[in-house]
């Protein structure tokens, strides 16, 4: 388990807010008044949430993205239960390319990272009433979505044509192209679903809705696992590319209704809004902060000059521009390729090293995904805060998402690391698929697990470069370095370490791409944070890692039993990691925890459907 809105602009310059003077000392970092959702509204019309809700919408997100993981662990065994790890499952996994690359570039990094920016603008200009006559949100959904759902059935229908093509270029040493080649015109029609749901996504994230966004990857799932239990016995592997195809129209029925609700329901006025949140004590999570009545409103002319001459409309509808989408769409793609790379090389080894590498690579990067919940429901406020000019407080955003978010991920790589064969015995260890090919996926899974920091770092990252509204090929440049030590590292490594070799090319590559983007971040690029204060601060929950990661497998591996050793290893890494992380002065945990918990004692009438 997936941005950035469009920058303050000179004269002349579509695509951008109004002109926002840097908030003073005062309103840079949220005070308490700001927490409990009294301050003022921001100058965009939309105020800045409060803790509480983030909170609650980072606990939603994390629930149902949970439910999503154990599903998609719950795919993952019936596909190896019924299909093994070997010649079938392998030609499906080449297959299974597709929906990866195309879940990258249209709802988890791509296409989120220009569209969220852009309903974000929307809403706020909705939100002011500064437009004459036409919704700004509906005309930018009329100005894209046409388009760009032409755009997702011609490159469907360019996959299927070609999809022989692919398989040869993918994996020219497969042993049976043909499944593959079947496979992978089944799961082409995902470009189309996968675009239309992602498109879903972003605009619900920019309205902050939360909730139909993070159920996608139930309704995917639940759709995959039917296809195969229902249609296994008859079609084999290709039963699992049929659940593809449908699980990805899942997702998009999961997304439409809420998302016509907030095109054409009615929209709470100010005030309205204001009184609700004030009776449930906190920002609800589907009813969008709209501007309140401030006290001392600090707008500047250039901002008044706006609002009165620009026409907001094509403002928005020109915020989706090629120059944007182009570096976001080629970072995605990059970025996706380590998995084109990885599967190119374990083709030429035996049967079942695809396999392999994809069991262990979706269990290794379950706390990834869920390190990585905060970050998304924080993206519409970096954003925001960005187009308003508050560098500080999005300086202060990025640093306290990177540090929750690594804090989480090392405690599940150390997990990981210590666990590895009770995971997969567990998960996995049945019908077709054999103790051996526990061994090799727990193998790899470790050296999987020494990249997650990496992984995280890029998803924390990398939103803040392509949020600043300005094009820029940085991020791209790090992550084809990263990709270019991969490919070298894989290459001299597979013959001697199999998929061992291919595993550390990934983890080491990854990292590569994490430290250019860290080394990076600077005004003229990104959010200008203090990297050195960020690297000594992460050096504390690493070393913790470490040693918990040691001390678990040592305990795990003292127990006999796969479930008493899970059991003891977990433990041993939970309270050594949680230890080393007090004695050595980590606090960026704590207020994070005390956050959600006063936020999950209260009541939550929050959570809606629409």
């Amino acid at each position: 388990m997936s941005t950035h809105t469009p920058a303050l602009a000179p004269e002349g310059r579509t695509g951008a807010l109004p002109a926002a003077r840097v908030a003073p000392a005062a309103d840079a970092e949220p005070s308490a008044e700001t927490e409990q959702g009294t301050d003022a509204a921001s100058a965009t019309g939309v105020a800045p949430p409060t803790r509480g809700f983030l909170a609650k919408a980072t606990l939603v997100t994390a629930v149902l993205s949970i439910a999503g993981a154990l599903l998609g662990l719950g795919r993952d065994q019936a596909l190896a239960h019924l299909f093994g790890a070997g010649t079938e499952t392998d030609a499906f996994l080449v297959a299974w390319t597709v929906p990866e690359v195309a879940a990258t570039l249209l709802i988890e990094d791509g296409m989120a990272f220009v569209l969220v920016p852009a309903f974000s603008l929307a809403v706020a200009r909705r939100a002011r009433g500064t437009t004459t006559g036409t919704d700004p949100v509906r005309a930018l959904v009329a100005s894209t979505l046409p388009r760009l759902a032409l755009a997702f059935v011609a490159v469907a229908a360019l996959l299927m044509a070609g999809a022989p093509y692919l398989v040869a270029g993918l994996a020219p040493g497969l042993p049976d192209p043909g499944l593959a080649v079947d496979c992978t015109r089944l799961t082409a029609t995902c470009v189309l679903s996968f675009g239309l749901a992602g498109y879903c996504s972003a605009a619900l994230r920019a309205h902050r809705r939360f909730l139909a966004p993070a159920a996608i990857y139930v309704a995917y799932n639940t759709g995959i696992i039917t296809a195969m239990f229902v249609l296994g016995g008859r079609w084999g592997v290709r039963s699992a590319a049929v659940g593809v195809a449908l699980g990805s129209c899942l997702m998009v029925a999961a997304q439409a209704p809420s998302l016509a609700r907030q095109l054409f329901g009615r929209h709470r006025s100010a005030p309205e809004t204001e009184t609700a949140a004030a009776q449930d004590g906190a920002a609800p999570l589907d009813v969008p902060e709209v501007g309140k009545a401030t006290k001392t409103p600090q707008v500047t002319e250039a901002t008044e000059a706006t609002e009165a001459t620009d026409d907001p409309v094509p403002s928005v509808k020109h915020s989706v521009e090629l120059a944007l989408i182009a570096p976001v769409l080629m970072f995605a793609l990059c970025r996706q390729s380590q998995v084109l790379i990885e599967r190119f090389l374990a083709s030429t080894l035996p049967s079942g090293a695809i396999s392999h590498l994809n069991y262990a690579q979706k269990v290794a990067q379950i706390p990834m995904t869920l390190s990585l919940m905060l970050c998304t429901v924080t993206f519409p406020v970096l954003a925001q805060a960005l187009a308003e000019g508050d560098t500080e407080r999005a300086r202060s955003r990025v640093e306290r998402d990177v540090a929750v978010a690594s804090c989480m991920v090392l405690l599940g790589a150390a997990a990981v690391f210590a666990c590895a064969p009770q995971i997969i015995n567990l998960l996995f260890q049945r019908g077709a698929f054999t103790a051996q090919d526990t061994a090799a996926t727990a193998t790899v899974m470790r050296v999987y697990s020494v990249g997650l920091l990496g992984h995280t770092l890029v998803g924390a990252l990398v939103r803040t470069y392509f949020s600043a509204g300005r094009p820029t090929w940085y991020p791209l440049a790090a992550m084809a370095a990263g990709i270019v030590a991969t490919s070298w590292i894989g290459a001299g490594t597979v013959d001697a370490w199999g998929v061992r070799g291919i595993a550390a090319a990934n983890a080491i590559g990854i990292t590569v791409t994490a430290a250019l983007l860290l080394s990076g971040m600077g005004e003229r690029r990104s959010v200008p944070i203090r990297t050195r204060r960020v690297l000594h601060e992460l050096s504390k929950p690493v070393r913790a890692a470490v040693c918990a990661a040691v001390a678990g497998a040592f305990c795990a591996s003292r127990v006999d039993s796969p479930e008493l050793a899970l059991a003891a290893g977990g433990l041993t890494v939970t309270v050594v990691y949680v230890l080393l992380l007090r004695v050595l002065g980590v606090k960026a945990v704590a207020p994070a925890f005390r956050t959600a918990l006063r936020s999950v004692t209260r009541r939550l009438p929050h959570v809606r459907f629409r």
